[in-house]
């Protein structure tokens, strides 16, 4: 993902289905339909288009405003990392009506945390691995 902003490519699709790996285990994005220049059609480094896979939309897109490419891109990545550890989404998605996606969007992560522990052993989620999610949400 590092190599495709510096070279000013956001993909704007992210999620499970676009992402492969290689016969080295090397990840390889795919599906670039919605791609788009990191720096916008203007040059200001912000996008307008909206579009994606809702349950992987950034809030600037569920809420219909400009946004950075590279902003909605770590969003997404960082769903995705969510589901691959937690076996379920964080959230419905990041809507301010949802109350899983609000306690983050609030800076109340330590009661998202909360929530989700219920379900699972002690000690399911690390102290990094919170701080990773929380801080790419």
């Amino acid at each position: 993902m590092h190599y495709m902003h510096i070279n000013s490519v956001s993909h704007r699709d992210l999620k499970p289905e676009n992402i492969m790996l290689d016969k080295n285990f090397n990840v390889r994005f795919a599906d670039f339909g919605f791609a788009a220049n990191i720096q916008g059609k203007d040059g200001s480094g912000f996008l307008r288009t909206i579009l994606g896979t809702t349950a992987y939309m950034a809030p600037e897109l569920i809420t219909k405003n400009i946004y950075q490419g590279h902003s909605v891109d770590l969003f997404a990545l960082g769903i995705i990392l969510f589901i691959l550890y937690s076996g379920h989404p964080p959230f419905n998605s990041a809507n301010p009506q949802d109350p899983h996606y609000r306690l983050v969007a609030e800076g109340k992560a330590d009661i998202f945390w909360q929530q989700h522990q219920k379900h699972k052993k002690a000690g399911f989620y690390s102290e990094e691995f919170k701080d990773l999610i929380t801080n790419m949400l």
